[in-house]
């Protein structure tokens, strides 16, 4: 008797703190929110945008462009913003991308691609003054070449209502975002 009730006592024991049991269920909840990274092995040449001041980083897949003092990406149509070319990535509100980066030609990189590669450090050195003193101004290509948006080019990185196109990152492809 006096085993039964230790048996009894051991069941009840052990009903009440449980015994470790095996589960399958599992949740796995995954959130990207990010873009993919771009590294570059050293600061990049840019290209000027004519008829702006903003500048495109040439000879890679995909746009990264530099606005007044901000670096930009666009990417599945969503815009991010950062202090320096490799990021860290911020994504940004469509009213927080600058009109010129909206308006751009969807063919910029075609058209403009040619033109003189600025070394990152003349780039880094100059930005401000170039952009104070009307620098491209002066530059005959910049002025023959500039865009307002009103040729038929319209349609870059985003809409006029600066909605990014949903394109993976290719502005001008404008795709079926709305």
């Amino acid at each position: 008797m006096k085993k039964t009730v230790v048996v009894m006592g051991l069941a009840v024991l052990l009903a009440l703190t449980g015994l470790p049991a095996r589960s399958d269920a599992g949740i796995s909840v995954g959130v990207n929110i990010g873009i993919p990274a771009y590294e570059f092995q050293e600061p990049p040449p840019l290209v000027v945008i004519p008829g702006t001041y903003a500048y495109f980083v040439p000879g890679i897949d995909l746009d990264i462009l530099f606005y007044n003092g901000y670096w930009y990406r666009p990417y599945e149509g969503r815009w991010f913003r950062s202090r320096a070319y490799n990021g860290p990535w911020n994504h940004i509100g469509p009213r927080y991308v600058p009109r010129p980066l909206i308006g751009l030609p969807h063919d910029y990189r075609n058209l403009y691609g040619d033109r003189k590669h600025i070394p990152y450090g003349e780039f880094h050195r100059n930005w401000r003054a170039w952009e104070r003193n009307k620098y491209w101004e002066r530059d005959e290509g910049w002025r023959d070449r500039r865009h307002d948006g009103r040729d038929g080019h319209r349609g870059g990185p985003g809409d006029r209502d600066g909605r990014p196109g949903d394109h993976g990152g290719r502005p001008g492809d404008r795709g079926d975002h709305r």
